[in-house]
């Protein structure tokens, strides 16, 4: 008769510590197999040397090798459809229950419901854990149990609930015994799922004193790099948004402390709106006459604007998977409203190219530049790419580092003059908002 096991399912939770669903896993009845599945329904969409994947293949072999070296065990690898793979996990072994952590964006959300289904023919338990926020779906509502739609008041509510708990900590280093004794899980390499190694590295997070308390005085500034890098790690989990809050709250520094709540936010925000993932929050918005002209979109994406900090932005993009804060609010609001090009164009780019991607933050973000989300910039509100560079980029560091050719005559004229681009912004918008 074959040993009843219980399998823990990696996802958006990368990481062999801090990790609720897994501790629960291990401290259940019986011995635990860790799985993780490389999803065809998401890997086939992705360039294939796309980052990410290298960053989350690494970061697995990674974690078979602590299991295997040090608790004589390991991670099981599949690709494929999940639903698929738990067709024939079901069939290979005696399962009693399967843990994993909550996630929160549609398509997860849908894949999640299939595969409680399929296990629930089998009397298989499956049992899911908040994990990667600190509040999630109800948790957070206003009086008449609505959901906040306005960031500055469920900051508030948020701050209110978090002085009312104790953060716990799962201590899973204690609990590895109970893990299944086989080195022999199954492995895969990226050649195995179709990719080859990225030469973009996801480069490490640094979330020290200073550069909490530093903070609010240095993001804004694109050239001084002095933002926490911490995006990829939140989003595949490599740390643990518990110890991050503990360390903001610690340093009493609120600007960092609130951006990591905006993410709880927009999290909030696509879990009781989920249609926003694709529709503006704002309906009438989505009557906007877009222009959506694909020469001028391709200009966009490659950092071709004739406006510099715009193109600084999108060539850091486009060669290193990433973009400083500041500049992604200029170079989305200069595509959106300079160019009347429908803010899921850029949604879908941003997609594909960010190593930080996370469903919620970057529609929530991108209807924002757009002025059609919750919480949103006024639609008239039109940023200026040439004063922005006065405001954050006065002596012209990160317009050199980025665009070295401004200057010359090789560099392209401004593709569209500001002026009159924001008035034919103001012009559609009024038009679609009658």
């Amino acid at each position: 008769m074959k040993e009843t096991i219980n399998i823990f399912w990696f996802r958006r939770d990368l990481r062999l510590d801090d990790n609720h669903g897994f501790y629960e896993a291990l401290i259940g009845k019986y011995p635990v197999m860790p799985i993780f599945i490389f999803d065809t329904d998401i890997l086939d969409k992705l360039p294939k040397n796309d980052a990410r994947v290298t960053f989350i293949f690494e970061t697995l072999q990674n974690m078979r090798h602590i299991l295997e070296e040090e608790h004589g065990s390991s991670i099981a690898l599949y690709q494929g459809k999940p639903l698929d793979i738990f067709k024939k996990l079901v069939e290979s072994h005696t399962i009693n229950t399967v843990y994993t952590n909550h996630d929160y964006e549609p398509y997860a959300k849908n894949r999640d419901a299939q595969i409680a289904s399929l296990l629930q023919t089998h009397q298989i338990n499956f049992n899911t854990f908040k994990d990667q926020v600190i509040f999630e779906k109800d948790d957070i509502l206003k009086s008449d149990a609505t959901p906040y739609v306005v960031y500055t008041p469920y900051m508030k509510a948020w701050k209110a609930r978090f002085k009312t708990i104790s953060l716990q900590h799962y201590n899973v280093s204690a609990c590895l015994s109970t893990l299944v004794k086989n080195t022999h899980l199954p492995n895969l390499t990226l050649s195995d799922i179709g990719f080859s190694r990225s030469n973009q590295p996801i480069k490490d997070y640094k979330v020290d004193a200073s550069l909490i308390q530093n903070y609010e005085t240095t993001r804004n500034f694109p050239a001084q790099d002095s933002t926490s890098k911490l995006g990829p790690h939140l989003r595949f989990g490599t740390v643990s948004i518990r110890k991050m809050i503990q360390k903001a709250v610690a340093e009493k520094n609120e600007t960092f402390w609130q951006e990591l709540i905006w993410r709880e936010f927009f999290m909030h925000i696509l879990w009781h709106f989920p249609q926003t993932a694709t529709q503006s929050f704002k309906p009438k918005y989505d009557r906007i006459d877009w222009r959506n002209n694909e020469t001028e979109f391709k200009r966009w994406c490659e950092g071709k604007t004739g406006y510099p900090l715009v193109d600084a932005g999108m060539r850091q993009l486009n060669q290193t998977g990433f973009m400083h804060n500041r500049v992604r609010m200029l170079v989305g609001s200069f595509l959106c409203k300079h160019l009347l090009i429908d803010w899921r164009w850029g949604e879908a780019y941003f997609a594909e190219k960010l190593h930080d991607y996370d469903m919620a933050s970057n529609v929530g973000n991108w209807q924002w530049v757009a002025g059609c989300g919750v919480d949103a910039a006024p639609y008239f509100r039109i940023f200026n790419p040439t004063t922005q560079i006065e405001k954050f980029d006065k002596n012209l560091r990160y317009i050199n580092q980025w665009v070295p050719d401004f200057q010359e005559l090789t560099y392209p004229a401004p593709m569209v003059d500001h002026s009159l681009a924001r008035e034919r912004c103001l012009r559609v918008y009024k038009e679609a908002l009658q």
